[in-house]
């Protein structure tokens, strides 16, 4: 018997400063695959709010392992952001990097440690094209915080200043820094 996705449906009030987005009414609605974490199904919340913009959509996952967890693409059906949510392995990012040279590649690792990780492993395996991918970790307590709300209806308010995050879930309040890798 094949297991079916959990759909969540998230109200996000999305305000990014520095990107100068206001969105008060986004909509994201989130199939969360069984083996999916709630820590997991945030990282990609995050990561849709973060790096959002018109005709950004959710991509297969963990369905399909090569495949980007987000991607947007234009009117003409070029890929135009491939992002890249958890665990990046270096040589798959770095040949995202290759076969999507119009695309802004993107990674966002749930925690600063496991970027730094990654970047030892691109190192180590001499893949030097992956600085050409926007690399971001979110902070691991925030997502720890976040993962507790864990309803099928959520309304939340996203507020991105600089390398900052600040969130309001349920009447409660947390914030984080995100570590932005510099090249």
């Amino acid at each position: 018997m094949t297991l079916v996705p959990t759909l969540y449906d998230f109200q996000v009030a999305l305000s990014h400063v520095d990107r100068s987005i206001d969105q008060p009414q986004l909509v994201i609605k989130l199939a969360r695959h069984p083996s999916e974490t709630m820590q997991r199904a945030w990282l990609r919340v995050i990561a849709f709010c973060w790096l959002w913009e018109e005709r950004l959509a959710f991509g297969k996952g963990l369905a399909e392992p090569d495949a980007p967890d987000l991607e947007c693409r234009d009117y003409t059906g070029l890929v135009t952001s491939w992002v890249r949510v958890g665990k990046g392995d270096p040589l798959k990012i770095q040949r995202a990097v290759d076969q999507n040279p119009h695309a802004k590649v993107s990674v966002v690792f749930e925690s600063a440690q496991r970027l730094e990780a990654f970047l030892a492993e691109a190192r180590e395996a001499k893949a030097t094209r992956v600085a050409k991918a926007q690399l971001i970790a979110v902070d691991a307590d925030l997502l720890r915080s976040l993962a507790e709300f864990d309803t099928r209806r959520i309304k939340v308010s996203l507020t991105f200043v600089g390398d900052h995050i600040y969130v309001e879930c349920d009447g409660q309040s947390f914030d984080g820094p995100l570590t932005i890798a510099s090249p």
